[in-house]
């Protein structure tokens, strides 16, 4: 269970001090389906693509930004819980939990194209323009060839020289990988060369103001409008999604 997991990994997680954290402002709020277990989230060419999982209702959602309006959705197979996405030369690249299967699916139609394997879980999934970017729930961030799937090597990420686990949803931000940090209100930013973290945002005081009382209503859903340079976060059944700024040191 991932919850066991968590009690363990936190056990071993040192928390980042207040003074490190990077500053930010809520620019916006937009309207989120309360019924999304965010698990990816990407922003391409004026709407948001989102992973949603839980077994039996796993879907790829296209998504209106301005309202939360769902435009499209895809239906994963009720075996497979759904978790990360990102986006390649055309196609949406979604993974499962513990399948250890991925899913390739066609932006233009919504219909799956082609599956691929890994080992271990998986969690978040990014890309930085040459590689994948794959996290499964330890301190390590995987890279991936974008065609083949071949492993492309790896990193550990680390913060004060101790490894972070959980690493769970992430996004590629210039040249940094940002990733929610399991069942916290933190995400991490982290050099993708070295693992090493360069600085924390603490969404705390957001996830307080909106007094949720589901256990698994966590923070978990970054994604970038590189042309506008936007940046929006939410969480698992979040009613909203969050316009955000930060002031980077």
């Amino acid at each position: 269970m991932k919850r066991v997991r968590l009690l363990l990994a936190l056990l071993c997680l040192v928390a980042p001090p207040a003074f490190a954290d990077t500053a930010w402002k809520v620019v916006r709020a937009f309207p989120h389906a309360t019924d999304a277990f965010t698990e990816g989230l990407i922003f391409l060419d004026g709407s948001l693509y989102e992973s949603v999982g839980q077994f039996g209702v796993s879907q790829i959602r296209e998504v209106r930004l301005k309202d939360g309006q769902v435009l499209r959705r895809a239906p994963i197979d009720a075996r497979y819980f759904g978790e990360g996405l990102t986006d390649w030369n055309g196609e949406l690249i979604s993974l499962t939990w513990r399948h250890r299967t991925g899913f390739r699916w066609d932006r233009a139609t919504f219909r799956p194209t082609t599956t691929f394997h890994y080992e271990g879980e998986g969690w978040g999934l990014t890309q930085d323009g040459k590689r994948l970017i794959m996290s499964d729930g330890t301190a390590q961030l995987r890279f991936f060839d974008p065609v083949t799937f071949a492993p492309a090597g790896a990193v550990t990420v680390t913060w004060n020289g101790k490894p972070v686990p959980m690493l769970n949803e992430l996004e590629y931000v210039k040249g940094e990988v940002l990733a929610n940090v399991w069942m916290t209100d933190r995400i991490a930013r982290i050099d993708p060369a070295t693992g090493k973290v360069i600085d924390w945002i603490d969404l705390g005081p957001l996830t307080r103001t909106l007094k949720l009382s589901n256990f698994d209503a966590v923070l978990n859903g970054i994604a970038y409008d590189k042309a506008a340079d936007r940046l929006f976060v939410t969480g698992k059944y979040w009613p909203k999604l969050y316009e955000i700024r930060l002031k980077r040191k």
